[in-house]
């Protein structure tokens, strides 16, 4: 196991035009391999992983928070195209040309669309949220979750605002406690893990809620670039224990046979958190997927 929680090492802003400010955090040395991480559903940049391992393996991970939440300001046109906009801006401020990218739970579109803007050298979802609108996918899916789905194609804006109005930090750490399987609940728990987590979600809604009910809503729909256009390595890590309703409803299988270059990882005794428990394996496959 490799979990290994430890605070950002170091925090950054820029602004990228006037009143919109992209912060960021990064773990590990400077000169490192560069990688990026997409966070999970309302979590702020705080939240990180694998710190040993980005420690071993010469990693400099960074996290960019999207629009909202953490470090990052509120932008009320956020889409797609402008979360690339955000990281391109961090790229360019850093000198870092195609790093590779993980992107985990609702950070898996957020991560295709950086593959599918030329942004990225390779591609790792982990427990990754799926194209839940894709029309395979969606006849998979449990019916409340393809209710969710069909809401906001109807009416995106009143759903946000609905959903904007009830959610809060709180709210999300009882949903994630209450959607995740025995294996998953028995890590979130833990002490030291949970208050991390629980700041980071503090963080990710400390602008208000509006935030993550855009990034929800980006994340259940089409994705901006579908899977099969998608040129760089993919490498697709699931667990067989994993009980969201809104992670990839057959463990990537589809998705896999989606992305022209995939690997799938199924790991049938694995929950959704295998992120932090199998952070060495992730950050290795990917760093050689990217060469």
């Amino acid at each position: 196991m490799t979990l290994a929680l430890t605070a950002p090492e170091r925090s950054h802003h820029l602004e990228r035009e006037p009143g919109q400010r992209v912060g960021w955090t990064e773990w590990g040395a400077p000169d490192g391999v560069p990688v990026l991480f997409c966070t999970g559903a309302a979590t702020s940049s705080s939240l990180g992983f694998g710190a040993e391992a980005v420690r071993e393996l010469g990693v400099r991970l960074l996290c960019v928070d999207r629009a909202g939440l953490g470090l990052s300001q509120p932008d009320p046109l956020k889409d797609f195209s402008r979360w690339t906009a955000d990281v391109a801006a961090v790229l360019e401020a850093t000198g870092l040309s195609r790093p590779a990218v993980v992107g985990f739970s609702q950070g898996a579109p957020f991560a295709v669309a950086l593959a599918g803007a030329g942004q990225v050298s390779a591609l790792a979802l982990v427990a990754g949220q799926d194209e839940l609108a894709h029309p395979a996918t969606r006849a998979l899916l449990p019916a409340q979750v393809a209710g969710m789905v069909a809401a906001i194609e109807s009416d995106r804006e009143g759903f946000e605002a609905g959903f904007a109005a009830r959610a809060d930090a709180d709210g999300m750490w009882a949903l994630v406690d209450g959607m995740s399987g025995p294996e998953d609940r028995a890590l979130y728990r833990e002490p030291a893990f949970a208050s991390a987590y629980r700041q980071a979600l503090r963080e990710g809604f400390a602008q208000g809620a509006s935030g993550y009910a855009r990034d929800l809503t980006l994340a259940m729909g089409r994705w901006p670039v579908p899977p099969e256009a998608i040129t760089v390595p993919v490498r697709l890590w699931y667990g067989g224990r994993d009980t969201s309703p809104v992670h990839s409803p057959d463990g990537g299988a589809l998705l896999a046979t989606r992305f022209p270059r995939a690997v799938r990882h199924f790991l049938p005794d694995e929950g959704g958190s295998l992120l932090w428990t199998r952070a060495r394996d992730i950050l290795r496959d990917l760093l050689a997927a990217a060469t």
